[in-house]
């Protein structure tokens, strides 16, 4: 799971605005739902840049404050963060793994794309190529 903090304040114009001081960006919504919506669109669009500019994913801060709230990243996205930093941590290009794993250059380029589906099976045979395995939780919803 990939969460987030985010400061949720009342906007003086009305709604709710989200900032997130990992990231210095913020977003806003009209209601706390579509707040909260607007939030993990932009924590998926911020991961999706950082990815895209090969740049480090930098670690969740820590969750205080009367308006922090937890953001999560969906579990897909979440999944493809884990794998770009993997394949960081192991030093190997996107190409090589693609080698590794017999497939198409573009095909793995997908799996590093957070707004693009991938199937599961194809995200766990990159984790196999790096000598990783995915681990799912389930928990009871907050």
């Amino acid at each position: 799971m990939m969460v987030y903090p985010a400061l949720f304040e009342p906007d003086p114009e009305g709604g709710i605005l989200v900032k997130f001081p990992d990231f210095g960006h913020a977003t806003h919504g009209d209601n706390p739902a579509d707040a909260y919506a607007m939030a993990q669109d932009l924590l998926v669009a911020m991961l999706s840049d950082l990815i895209a500019g090969k740049r480090d994913i930098p670690a969740p801060g820590k969750l205080r404050g009367k308006h922090v709230r937890p953001v999560t990243a969906p579990a897909l996205a979440a999944a493809k963060v884990e794998l770009y930093q993997q394949l960081r941590a192991a030093h190997m290009t996107k190409a090589e793994l693609a080698r590794r794993m017999g497939q198409a250059k573009q095909q793995v380029e997908r799996l590093f794309d957070l707004r693009r589906y991938s199937r599961l099976d194809q995200i766990e045979a990159a984790f196999a190529v790096l000598g990783k395995q995915i681990a799912i939780e389930i928990r009871d919803a907050a």
